[in-house]
């Protein structure tokens, strides 16, 4: 049976925008009112997630969330029309409505903790959709995600899905940004070490001062719980709290793993020393390879500015492990003689490959914020929604629906004028043709469209269209009360239909 690492990268959203939303991410709030360009946003990520497949590596799409979130809006008191709702929000609360408009989802990442099946105890891949409590604009996301996460990964015989922990402080949950797993291979078990910022119910452990901790140590043992996880293959470990204070706001900025490798700066961790003893007798005998980055060659400040953590480590078909860096790496004389050195030292990793993700990193989320790993067998990616998948085909049609539908520049102004009263008519008028535009170009399931009514259609098309879609195209036949329960299912017929554009 065959193993992998699967990519998902997230689609940049159509509001992608620089309002500095983040306290304590450093490039966030440095950034904050620049220009952005969505279309630029969502080609880069677009073009490194094609260079990954063209690699040999299997790679997947998830879909971005419908923004503004017009919804959130409205719980919070805002009420009339959509253009009305957007024009009172932005009027009267800036910051709500700008958090509103956030295409943050794009840093899939967070999206959720996710355990393969050689881990769990029932066998199945398990996935914890990340509460995000600890940012408003962050917070509005969990639900929509495990909506896409089921339409994505929908049999249940492979695949288990979880809520979101309690949507509390005291369960600070950011997801994979703070959990990594090591192994043999990816079909083995594994160690999932999971790294959190403070206690949640003991004031007296050590914490940061200045920026949050994101991630609770309870809200990590929740997720090994839920997932079902041996307590001989997890480990859980403090980031050190004074590098939280110095901008590294998730682990995955200051350390990354893949297979036997775990790379890190030497301040990432709290009590380094014992986490790694832990690490290295779980792991077993076979070679770990502990990869520190000292101080003195590399600077905590420049490890933030060039995300040389927030890379991607990944195992290529030949067996030998690439870094995939931004180029802000190879723009940083440091940072840059570092990596040079590395590919030197015999570890596995032997190469480095730089891409232009730019305006993903003015907003404080380097290639590895980009991408949810999930590990699987050939049986478990066959069972993967397969319109999902990166190809040459489905890249083809992301382009070309991004070069249609994403503005080359965004500024604060232009989000008050996203849904205006001419473009909601035009919606209207246009919204069966359009729809069927998108589910053959974007090539999602009914399926996914029905468990993901906010995904919308980006810019255009709100979540009661594709709800109406969707009836349109099952007809009027009533579901029985057990088959709305149960998760909506595609026939061949429907299918067809999709992948033609009727």
């Amino acid at each position: 049976m065959k193993q992998f690492e699967v990519n998902f990268d997230g689609l940049v959203g159509p509001t992608h925008n620089y309002a500095g939303l983040s306290f304590g991410n450093v490039a966030s709030l440095n950034n904050a009112n620049a220009i952005s360009s969505p279309k630029q946003a969502a080609k880069q990520g677009l073009a490194k997630a094609k260079a990954l497949s063209d690699m040999g590596m299997a790679q997947g799409v998830l879909a971005p969330q419908e923004r503004p979130d017009i919804a959130a809006l409205r719980r919070l008191g805002f009420s009339g029309s959509d253009a009305r709702v957007l024009e009172s929000a932005a009027k009267q609360s800036r910051e709500i409505f700008l958090a509103c408009c956030s295409a943050s989802s794009m840093w899939t990442a967070n999206a959720a903790t996710v355990s393969p099946s050689a881990d769990t105890a029932d066998g199945r891949v398990h996935f914890t959709p990340a509460n995000l409590t600890n940012k408003f604009h962050r917070s509005l996301e969990p639900q929509v995600t495990g909506n896409i996460l089921r339409g994505t990964f929908a049999n249940e015989k492979h695949f288990a899905h979880h809520q979101h922990l309690p949507d509390n402080e005291h369960f600070g949950d950011e997801g994979a940004a703070n959990h990594t797993r090591l192994c043999g291979n990816y079909g083995q078990a594994g160690v999932e070490l999971f790294v959190y910022g403070r206690h949640a119910f003991d004031t007296s452990k050590p914490a940061p001062k200045k920026y949050p901790a994101r991630q609770t140590l309870e809200a990590c043992q929740a997720v090994a719980r839920l997932h079902g996880l041996d307590d001989d293959g997890v480990v859980y470990m403090q980031q050190n709290p004074d590098v939280i204070d110095q901008g590294v706001f998730h682990n995955d900025v200051i350390a990354v793993g893949n297979q036997n490798v775990l790379f890190f700066h030497e301040q990432a961790f709290h009590q380094k020393d014992a986490g790694f003893k832990e690490l290295q007798a779980k792991f077993g005998s076979e070679p770990l390879h502990f990869i520190e980055v000292p101080t003195a060659e590399v600077s905590v400040q420049d490890a933030v500015k060039t995300y040389l953590f927030n890379t991607q480590i990944i195992t290529l078909p030949g067996g030998d492990m690439t870094i995939i860096a931004p180029t802000e790496c190879e723009e940083n004389e440091a940072v840059k003689r570092y990596l040079d050195k590395l590919v030197t030292l015999g570890t596995p990793i032997k190469s480095v490959n730089y891409f232009d993700v730019k305006q993903s990193m003015r907003n404080g989320g380097g290639p590895a914020c980009l991408r949810l790993r999930v590990a699987m067998n050939d049986q478990e990616l066959a069972a993967v929604n397969q319109n999902t998948l990166i190809n040459d085909t489905q890249f083809a049609r992301l382009n070309a629906w991004v070069d249609k539908h994403y503005r080359d520049e965004l500024g604060e102004d232009d989000l008050k004028t996203l849904k205006t009263k001419k473009n909601m008519r035009l919606m209207k008028e246009k919204t069966m043709q359009n729809m069927e535009d998108f589910v053959k170009f974007y090539g999602i399931t009914i399926a996914l469209l029905e468990n993901s009514m906010a995904l919308g259609y980006p810019g255009i098309v709100a979540a009661s269209a594709i709800k109406g879609y969707v009836e349109k195209k099952k007809g009027q036949n009533e579901a029985s009360s057990s088959q709305k329960k149960q998760q909506p299912q595609i026939t061949p017929e429907m299918l067809r239909a999709l992948q033609q554009g009727h």
